[in-house]
């Protein structure tokens, strides 16, 4: 999998709790990027941003108000992050001048990334762990932690590769942060964010369309977390025929949506045998909508009306 493809992977889990919680890091460096910090590093818990560093600010922003509550037990923490991090800044703009000589490169735009980070299932108490590099958009090296050594995906990454699985030293620390001390601070960041992380809200549902003749596309705004469902059902049937899913998107307030596509030409025969279904993990119920030419939103006049709306403006209102 490229590092760089950040997937939101849609989990089809039903009447089932997440207990798989995750701590990412995410630690960008960059080259003649117009506007643009030298060096960002992003922290997230089970997908929601926690913290924020960059080479402009030098200071480690904590993004949500339940990540303060740490400061109750460790007051220094955000200033030890900080110096972690200011740290790690240096390392990586290190790294970066070192890869673009590895690839013979002298100028423009060049990125080198860093993603790190460990799981835990709360169920079962089991931890992993991940550590990879890219470098412009591609794999370069990552560390497999069956057996603790390095993978070169890239012939420039082999000496870095046989460097690293010989030293002991490194080894021995990764294996202690990440079968250790990242799963330790993951149960304390869920512990204290647990209304928050642990929620679940579910969606408004919309049936939209912008002419007759085009495709019915059924949105699910507002839901959390993001592992959920969303397809199309004939006859009671999943149906996989003229149906086209799109991105499971954030919203501005950390809710997410995501829609999905259905081809048909809405008539009197087929009102009632489709309907969208809405499946959110943890909730037992789905949220069904059956597909009635009433219930869609459209850019096309409606029968009686004088006026023509357009799908977003209705959209719009429904949601007020």
């Amino acid at each position: 999998m490229n590092l760089f493809l950040f997937v939101l992977l849609v989990m089809q889990m039903h009447s089932v709790t997440p207990v798989i919680h995750t701590l990412q890091y995410f630690e960008t460096a960059s080259s003649q990027v117009p506007n643009f910090p030298e060096v960002v590093i992003v922290g997230y818990v089970d997908g929601v941003e926690i913290s924020y560093y960059d080479s402009n600010i030098r200071k480690t922003e904590s993004k949500q108000d339940w990540m303060n509550k740490i400061t109750a037990e460790d007051p220094k923490y955000w200033q030890r992050v900080t110096d972690i991090n200011v740290r790690n800044e240096l390392i990586t703009k290190h790294n970066l001048e070192v890869l673009k000589k590895l690839f013979n490169q002298t100028g423009g735009v060049h990125i080198v990334q860093w993603m790190s980070g460990c799981e835990w299932n709360d169920e079962t108490d089991e931890v992993k762990g991940w550590h990879q590099q890219g470098y412009d958009g591609e794999d370069f090296i990552s560390l497999d932690m069956k057996t603790w050594t390095y993978t070169a995906a890239k012939p420039q990454a082999f000496p870095d590769k046989l460097k690293w699985d010989q030293n002991i030293f490194i080894l021995d620390h990764q294996k202690y942060y990440y079968t250790e001390h990242c799963p330790s601070y993951l149960k304390k960041y869920v512990k204290n964010g647990k209304k928050v992380l642990m929620r679940t809200e579910l969606p408004e549902v919309f049936l939209l369309q912008k002419t007759p003749s085009s495709p019915v596309t059924c949105m699910a705004t507002g839901f959390y977390p993001d592992l959920a469902d969303l397809f199309w059902r004939k006859d009671g049937e999943q149906i996989f025929e003229d149906v086209e899913h799109g991105e499971l998107l954030p919203n501005h307030d950390g809710t997410f949506q995501m829609s999905v596509e259905l081809k048909v030409e809405v008539t009197a025969e087929v009102e009632g045998k489709y309907e969208c279904v809405f499946r959110l993990s943890g909730v037992k119920e789905d949220l069904v909508t059956k597909l009635e030419r009433r219930s869609i939103l459209s850019n096309a006049s409606h029968e009686g009306e004088k006026d023509t709306f357009s799908w977003r403006s209705q959209y719009d209102a429904a949601r007020k």
